[in-house]
């Protein structure tokens, strides 16, 4: 194509630069690359998404996978992206199930793509000690003692 024919090519187009995949990305953006950006963490990985994502659509823009599976360990990058199937199931941080197909990012959101780090991150936490009750505190509350 010369040069005179690409001047003529619609400038609301990406350019080749905002197109380019990351590595190892499951999804490119063609389009609607105008929104608002907002960061997010994966797996402690502060990441870009953009205002209106799904989670699903802000995972994959980073990596190819959402998720390990439970049962085999293989990996999940969701099925019907309707909210039917179930497969795209992420937890935050601290262990909430969220479907990532249909729930937006926002901003500061924290997922994990396994289970194993929801464990890590949540023995990690910074929580106060609870103390457990001893038998007279329980005899106490028993009896109708509060202090």
């Amino acid at each position: 194509m010369s040069s005179t024919a690409l001047s003529h090519m619609p400038s609301n187009l990406p350019s080749s630069e905002s197109a380019a995949p990351k590595r190892d990305a499951q999804f490119v953006r063609v389009a609607e690359t105008q929104r608002e950006p907002l960061s997010f963490v994966i797996d402690g990985h502060e990441v870009t998404a953009l205002q209106g994502d799904t989670l699903l659509t802000a995972v994959l823009m980073q990596q190819r996978r959402v998720r390990e599976s439970e049962f085999s360990g293989a990996p999940r990058a969701g099925f019907c992206l309707i909210g039917a199937c179930q497969d795209c199931w992420m937890r935050t941080e601290e262990g909430l199930r969220l479907r990532a197909c249909s729930t937006l990012v926002t901003q500061g959101m924290r997922v994990v793509t396994q289970l194993a780090e929801v464990a890590s991150v949540a023995a990690t936490a910074a929580v106060s000690p609870v103390s457990a009750p001893t038998a007279a505190t329980s005899a106490a509350t028993a009896n109708g003692d509060t202090q």
